[in-house]
């Protein structure tokens, strides 16, 4: 275990003292600045602005907005409709907020309080927001434990964007089992694509595994497919933004090209994501809502254009992969080997 928490020293989504604390994502690795949010709508364009992304850490941070607003006497479902519409693929936004309301239900809604009675209501969201975010730290620490266990000693594996301390409570769902399994001794080496447009994995995962010490190589992402021809790569590790009833998983765009490389090599190819990241009532991965961003986030690097004036782009952020292409999906409830609706059902109900 002192070798697991010399792994986790990290967390990018901070509570103080009424104020929302996010380390800007934007400026990593050069720059370690934290962006202070006091409102909902604040938070709220901190995760449509890439301030703080990560399916899990979208999702707390969506949460501690909630209580931004109680604390403001803002209406409340006015600010959850402005922080749901922020982002609509990840589903951990979704469910954190729906778990929000429920406790305002529960407690009665604080817009609708005499003020007096105010905090209580405040007290009360803070505590559900708390748990949100230990609940989170506390799964990804089991996924990496039973992630890692699938993994052979001495095993070198890939992953795509970020899936680290930076995108959950702490510790992380790919990574996560990449930090332990590096512990364990499972994993030797890891490879991590540079995850366009965003650079995601070279800005952010490298600095991960920099950080902790982890031997990590950057590859382009179009040279994944060349790496797992050469059998350097035992398994393909993913995080996941939505997962469907039967298993499809939607994530960062380019994951469904891994999954597909990794099938015709035969590489191994794992999912890991919290409970909070499955989504039964979504029947297939057909169903799911893929986000379209500016495609003017394709035309430059680093704020230095690289593409012609009046060039088009098409740039959507996630793509799906089937599940007949996923060897595990690894939640904190379990391994599920070979996805599919029965064996999904069998672990999350209908």
């Amino acid at each position: 275990m002192p070798l697991l928490e010399h792994h986790d020293t990290i967390r990018a989504v901070v509570w103080n003292d009424g104020v929302l604390r996010l380390l800007d994502q934007r400026r990593l690795p050069f720059v370690e600045t934290w962006l202070d949010c006091r409102s909902a709508d604040d938070v709220a364009t901190a995760i449509r602005d890439l301030v703080v992304r990560g399916a899990p850490a979208i999702g707390i941070a969506a949460a501690w907005g909630v209580v931004l607003a109680a604390r403001q006497g803002v209406a409340l479902d006015a600010a959850i409709a402005t922080l749901r519409a922020a982002r609509p693929t990840a589903v951990n936004l979704m469910w954190a907020l729906d778990r929000m309301h429920a406790r305002i239900v529960a407690g009665a809604d604080a817009d609708a309080l005499a003020r007096e009675a105010r905090a209580d209501v405040i007290n009360l969201l803070a505590r559900e927001a708390r748990a949100i975010q230990d609940e989170d730290l506390a799964a990804n620490r089991c996924m990496g434990e039973l992630g890692a266990a699938l993994i052979a000693p001495g095993s070198s594996v890939l992953t795509h964007c970020n899936t680290g301390s930076l995108a959950t409570a702490g510790f992380g769902t790919a990574l996560g089992v990449i930090r332990a399994g590096f512990a364990s001794g499972k994993i030797a080496q890891v490879y991590a694509g540079e995850t366009r447009p965003w650079l995601q994995g070279a800005r952010l995962t490298m600095w991960e595994l920099q950080r902790d010490g982890i031997p990590a190589k950057l590859i382009a992402d179009s040279a994944a497919a060349h790496l797992m021809k050469s059998s350097v790569v035992q398994w393909v590790i993913v995080g996941a933004d939505r997962i469907a009833a039967n298993g499809d998983t939607a994530n960062k765009i380019g994951t469904y090209q891994l999954a597909i490389a990794a099938r015709h090599h035969g590489v191994k190819f794992m999912v890991v994501a919290p409970s909070s990241t499955v989504d039964m009532q979504t029947t297939t991965g057909a169903d799911i809502d893929i986000e379209l961003r500016d495609p003017a986030e394709l035309f430059a690097v680093g704020g230095q254009r690289t593409v012609v004036e009046g060039a088009q782009a098409w740039n959507p952020v996630f793509d799906v992969t089937p599940h007949e292409l996923i060897d595990a999906i690894v939640s904190e409830r379990g391994v599920i080997e070979r996805p599919d609706c029965e064996r999904m059902r069998a672990v999350f109900g209908a």
